[in-house]
């Protein structure tokens, strides 16, 4: 049976969802988007990805078609005509279709909004089982990466470029040799006295919203979190280092760019911090 798109107000088979050539979001890039987690047919961590969706939105400034309630309906709706147990909603929001291609924003066009369901298992994931390689990779991106934009060149090479190197994920680094974040996730560490190292909040990456919950979550037994920059230096001699993001939770690294991280398997953080925060996710899902 053929998966069930939203478009711009209207619930359609996948083979008619479709958009108009002329929608900058597909000529520019212009536009934003989040990707949530369902499981056991509920939203995960839905506060936290609206709240982000109407920020990027606001920072871009694209009038916002999907305030909360509207998208909890929407995403409910879209979960309920697809019968999705377990997998991930998807929502975009471009500036709209305009008659002429011109960079300036248009005067008139409302937004485009298109929103999808995948299914695929979350909680049962091997790679939390067995780790993952990264490889790191210069961060070539624009200035405000806090912006959940559509403008994902540079993160599709990034990610091209681990996999090709037989690696999982990517590990963006600045020009002076600090991580930023994945590819696809954020990064932190842990060090040699337990505490967790993570690159505080900036126009530099983007706030996670597993990133969020996950540091909350470690802070509310007793770990310390110490929020500051860190290079790839401090990533090789870490005790642990972990990626968090929206459907793969919560992920081990066991090597980077060919050397193993601590002592080359997934460690107790990684471990106790995913499983938190499955209990979490579920306890607190719309």
């Amino acid at each position: 049976m053929s998966s069930i798109f939203y478009i711009n107000g209207n619930l359609v088979p996948a083979e008619q969802a479709v958009i108009p050539a002329m929608d900058r979001g597909f000529l520019f890039g212009d536009g934003v988007y989040e990707v949530m987690a369902v499981m056991d047919g509920l939203l995960i961590e839905f506060e936290r990805h609206a709240a982000r969706l109407a920020r990027s939105l606001a920072e871009v400034g694209i009038r916002n078609p999907l305030p909360r309630d509207a998208l909890l309906a929407r995403c409910r709706e879209l979960v309920r005509h697809n019968g999705l147990r377990e997998g991930s909603v998807y929502v975009q929001v471009t500036r709209g279709a305009d008659t002429k291609r011109d960079f300036a924003f248009p005067a008139a066009v409302e937004p485009t909004v298109m929103m999808y369901v995948s299914e695929r298992a979350l909680r049962a994931n091997p790679l939390a089982e067995s780790g993952v390689r990264v490889a790191s990779v210069p961060d070539m991106r624009w200035q405000r990466r806090d912006i959940k934009s559509l403008s994902l060149m540079a993160q599709v090479l990034a990610k091209q470029a681990a996999q090709a190197s037989g690696a999982f994920e990517a590990l963006m680094v600045d020009q002076d040799g600090v991580v930023t974040e994945g590819s696809s996730s954020s990064a932190l560490l842990v060090d040699a006295q337990g505490r967790i190292v993570v690159r505080p909040l900036s126009n530099d990456i983007l706030p996670g919203c597993t990133r969020a919950a996950v540091l909350a979550l470690a802070a509310s037994r007793g770990t310390v979190v110490d929020e500051r920059a860190f290079t790839l230096d401090e990533c090789r001699q870490a005790s642990e280092l972990v990626l968090t993001s929206s459907l793969q939770f919560v992920l081990p690294v066991i090597e980077l760019d060919g050397r193993p991280v601590g002592d080359g398997r997934p460690g107790p953080a990684a471990r106790e911090l995913r499983q938190l925060y499955v209990e979490h996710a579920l306890a607190s899902a719309l």
